[in-house]
């Protein structure tokens, strides 16, 4: 299960050296194949067998047993380890199993993924059994270890429990610690979370912190707390800073901070010569953003900047291993390494044409070959989520008078209300919303106005959310009651209504949060709900990352929590949430 030797029982490691002395028959060799040899950055011509899941030899031989083997002529091409995503969120609306394998087929073969929506939602010992499950796909499933919720959260104690911490840092598909967005905690002096971070050090597993706009001296005392890496740079002086300081620094490109060109830019301005401590990721990024594709997106990006090929390639491949220790197991062509290849057509065009993700074809000759899988969620008490409760007019009642206003896709400031929200509806030439969070057992709410937003949504209801909770705003009182009965009878998911009409859905059927479709259906509804919302005046650019981040304490300047309305620069509640 480890991403080392143990993988590999003795009885397999015997039958892998059969095949160097010609004794048994390898699965398949890729022949004649350019390579991208990442320890000497130069591209090689070899033969690579492969048996399995497991690469066995790279070099000028031929087997001498060829029984059953599958032999690739790859004269006119150029082959390159499977790309790590080593940041993913795999539950923006899709799912970790969809996600895979919408990835794979892409070359991107390993994931490195958040962990907080299991440590939210499941019992450990069925979270740690589905990631268990989860690797048995082709793709390579890693995973975090959270040590915060990101927010204010009710039962933040049981589920950050001694228990659940020391097994899931224990666990080995568990390859870093955080990351940590609760980083000024541990500066103010909460060893509880530190204890966190010394156990992951005792592990010899990085750390990831979460850094926005940190200044040279915290940056300074994180690397003292034992922080290795930041994906969190937002410009060419910043990714210097923290390499100076000893830090791996990922180059972050994503759907909310599409910002690699210009950091790759500003670095070769700067005169960065050596990537060998720079990763590149997409930070989980809503559905639509991945179109133009995953990891092979970002190497061509870093390619088109003029970025020696050998580099970009390794920022989504060797670099990221060596960060987890997992070299010896990922992100190479070379003996002992999982047969995770990508076969490309030429070395600008990193959208591969075939990939096998541990040994097996999941895309051949442009085809999709990934293979079906009937993924029973339920076996793992991830389950539609059921709302055995009712919401009445009594109960959207607005008298607050502290408002959410939004500056941009994530960001909320406190302003004064100064409408009348004793009414039934707000006029169309107002920016504002009424606005909900009501806890998903149907407890506590908090009933506010939001500005900003959109002008003309009349209903909208959302279990998407980072604790999973649900929200509703709108101008219209009956429209928001009945998006939200329509989500009650979907199970989850995100609804809006116009006039007493659904007119835009997406289920959600997996905790209210993810979909059980496949990548390319999430993609085009999520385009169609953002469309939507954008018609009725939604002024930024991700509506996803709005409702996942409303709670989000990781960010300025208020936030809406399960505890109420939350300064984040003071840690206060300003206005509680309300027992039903």
């Amino acid at each position: 299960m480890a991403y080392r030797l143990e993988r590999w029982s003795k009885k397999q490691i015997r039958k892998q050296l059969q095949i160097i002395r010609g004794e048994v028959a390898p699965t398949i060799v890729l022949k004649n194949a350019t390579y991208l040899n990442n320890a000497r950055k130069k591209w090689l011509n070899a033969n690579i067998w492969m048996y399995e899941d497991r690469i066995i030899y790279v070099g000028k031989e031929m087997p001498v047993k060829l029984d059953k083997t599958e032999i690739i002529d790859c004269s006119d091409r150029f082959v390159v380890p499977g790309y790590i995503e080593h940041h993913a969120h795999p539950f923006q609306l899709y799912n970790p199993q969809s996600f895979a394998e919408y990835a794979s087929v892409r070359g991107t073969t390993t994931l490195v993924n958040d962990n907080l929506m299991l440590l939210l939602n499941s019992d450990k010992k069925k979270a740690l059994t589905l990631i268990e499950k989860l690797d048995e796909l082709p793709t390579t499933m890693l995973w975090w270890c959270r040590y915060d919720a990101q927010t204010e959260f009710v039962q933040e104690d049981n589920v950050f429990s001694y228990s659940n911490m020391k097994a899931w840092l224990e666990h080995p598909l568990v390859v870093q610690g955080g990351e940590l967005t609760s980083w000024p905690k541990v500066l103010h002096g909460d060893d509880g979370i530190l204890h966190w971070m010394q156990e992951t050090k005792k592990h010899s597993k990085p750390i990831e912190g979460h850094f926005p706009g940190a200044s040279e001296k915290t940056l300074t005392q994180m690397a003292l707390l034992g922080v290795n890496s930041d994906h969190e740079a937002m410009t060419g002086e910043e990714v210097l800073m923290r390499l100076d300081m000893g830090y791996t620094t990922s180059l972050r490109h994503s759907s909310i901070r599409p910002d690699l060109p210009k950091l790759l830019e500003e670095l070769i301005e700067l005169g960065l010569d050596d990537f060998s401590r720079v990763l590149m990721t997409t930070d989980g990024s809503t559905p639509s953003f991945y179109e133009q594709g995953v990891m092979d997106l970002l190497i061509k990006i870093a390619l088109e900047k003029g970025i020696p090929d050998t580099e970009a390639y390794a920022m989504a491949t060797y670099n990221a291993a060596r960060h987890y220790n997992l070299d010896d197991s990922l992100g190479m062509i070379a003996p002992g390494r999982i047969a995770h290849i990508n076969i490309l057509e030429s070395k600008d065009k990193p959208l591969p044409i075939s990939v096998l993700a541990k040994g097996q074809w999941v895309k051949k000759d442009g085809v999709n070959c990934y293979p079906v899988t009937k993924f029973s969620w339920a076996d793992y008490d991830i389950n539609p989520l059921v709302i055995d409760w009712e919401l009445t007019e009594e109960n959207l009642h607005f008298s607050m008078p502290l408002g959410i206003e939004m500056v941009n896709s994530v960001i909320l400031k406190p302003y004064q209300i100064a409408t009348d929200v004793t009414q039934t509806e707000i006029p169309d030439d107002s920016y504002e919303c009424y606005f909900m969070m009501v806890d998903k057992k149907g407890n506590w709410l908090i009933n506010t106005v939001i500005k900003g937003f959109a002008n003309h949504v009349s209903g909208f209801a959302s279990s998407f959310s980072n604790t999973g909770d649900i929200f509703i705003i709108g101008k219209n009182k009956k429209d928001m009651l009945l998006a939200f009965q329509e989500l009650k009878k979907q199970q989850g998911g995100i609804v809006l209504v116009e006039n007493g009409e659904v007119i835009n859905t997406v289920e959600l059927g997996l905790y209210g949060v993810m979909s059980v479709k496949p990548m390319e259906e999430v993609i085009k509804e999520e385009r169609e709900l953002t469309n939507a919302l954008k018609e009725r005046g939604y002024l930024f650019d991700d509506p996803i990352y709005s409702l996942l981040f409303f709670s989000s304490t990781h960010l300025p300047y208020i936030r809406v929590t399960q505890k109420g309305i939350f300064d984040v620069k003071k840690k206060t509640v300003l206005f509680p949430s309300i027992m039903r």
